[in-house]
């Protein structure tokens, strides 16, 4: 299988977003000296629109102007060692603010919806600048903020005229009801890659997009309380490197479902989900052995226990022969 390692790069959108040092820099590092021992590449989805309200306030007050050059900086070693920089919006930065006493952190607009088409036109093209400033021209590829894809007419416009043709944010049977993180994947095709035009859960061998969506392993509600117990009582092995504080948005009819029957939950390389990276990599293996095999994960998440994983992930897969690579090598 093709393999694809992405991580949205970014700090958390709560009261307490947490510091650039130790939210995004420290774990992206710990990340790269995994990635290194194997030659792997990343996907770098970035959200831009903290870079973009960093440089807004650089000139103002001198603190921001320094997380703004540090985050670059790693940026352009990302880009210049091979990883694949492309475009994740959260909008909500449009009404954050900062001062010296750091940001003000104002979620109300989450959703990209929240926008008018002409606002949304504007928000891609200066979110997109944001990073071909720093790596050029190859931004081709987007991640929705908190999933939030839908009614995609509305963004189809202003992502086709900035030059997205790539989409990887879907997941089979996602779904998401709060008001703030609403999404229904329900009933996407059955492919690891397919091309859509006017919802990304309708398949159209014609249409401008192609999606590559996040791979997807069905899990035991027993994990899910696993999961919980170690989040409240785990060792420092699951404690994350980052020292914000998540803002939530999983449903309540989410969490519930979780815990009592068996789910599709999003393949990732985050903390606890770790462990179940190879497991899930052989079940869509058996589906579709020349498929596409996508992880999500968040720097913000990393545990030392989650890199170990990541790690013995990472050597199976070469075993196995499995190609890890990135969207701009690929597609």
């Amino acid at each position: 299988m093709r393999i694809f390692l992405t991580l949205d790069y970014e700090l958390f959108s709560g009261a307490n977003p947490g510091s650039v040092e130790k939210t995004i820099l420290l774990p992206t590092r710990k990340l790269l000296e995994v990635a290194d021992r194997h030659d792997a590449k990343f996907v770098f989805f970035v959200d831009s629109g903290y870079l973009a309200r960093l440089r807004h306030f650089a000139d103002t007050y001198p603190s921001a102007g320094a997380d703004y050059d540090a985050v670059r900086a790693q940026i352009e070693a990302l880009d210049n060692a091979g990883h694949d920089i492309q475009l994740h919006i959260h909008p909500h930065w449009e009404d954050c603010t900062y001062d010296a006493n750091g940001w003000h952190m104002d979620t109300s607009r989450f959703r990209i919806h929240s926008f008018s088409e002409a606002e949304i036109d504007d928000i891609v093209g200066r979110y997109k600048s944001a990073l071909t400033e720093i790596v050029g021209e190859n931004i081709f590829a987007y991640r929705a903020g908190g999933w939030c894809l839908q009614p995609f007419d509305k963004l189809r416009p202003a992502l086709k005229k900035h030059g997205i043709r790539l989409d990887s944010t879907v997941y089979e049977d996602g779904l998401n009801s709060s008001q703030t993180h609403y999404y229904d994947f329900r009933g996407m095709p059955h492919k690891t890659l397919y091309r859509f035009e006017e919802d990304p859960v309708r398949e159209d061998p014609q249409g401008y997009f192609v999606e590559v969506p996040i791979s997807t392993y069905a899990v035991s509600p027993l994990f899910f309380w696993r999961f919980a117990w170690t989040k409240k009582l785990g060792s420092s092995d699951h404690r994350v490197y980052a020292d914000g504080v998540g803002a939530g948005g999983t449903s309540g009819a989410s969490m519930v479902r979780m815990l009592t029957r068996p789910t599709k939950s999003l393949v990732s390389m985050d903390g606890l989900r770790a462990s179940l990276l190879q497991k899930a990599l052989d079940a869509n293996a058996r589906k579709e052995p020349d498929g596409n095999f996508v992880v999500i994960g968040h720097p913000k998440a990393v545990t030392p226990y989650s890199l170990r994983e990541l790690d013995r992930f990472l050597q199976r897969a070469s075993k196995k022969r499995h190609s890890v690579g990135t969207f701009a090598s690929y597609m």
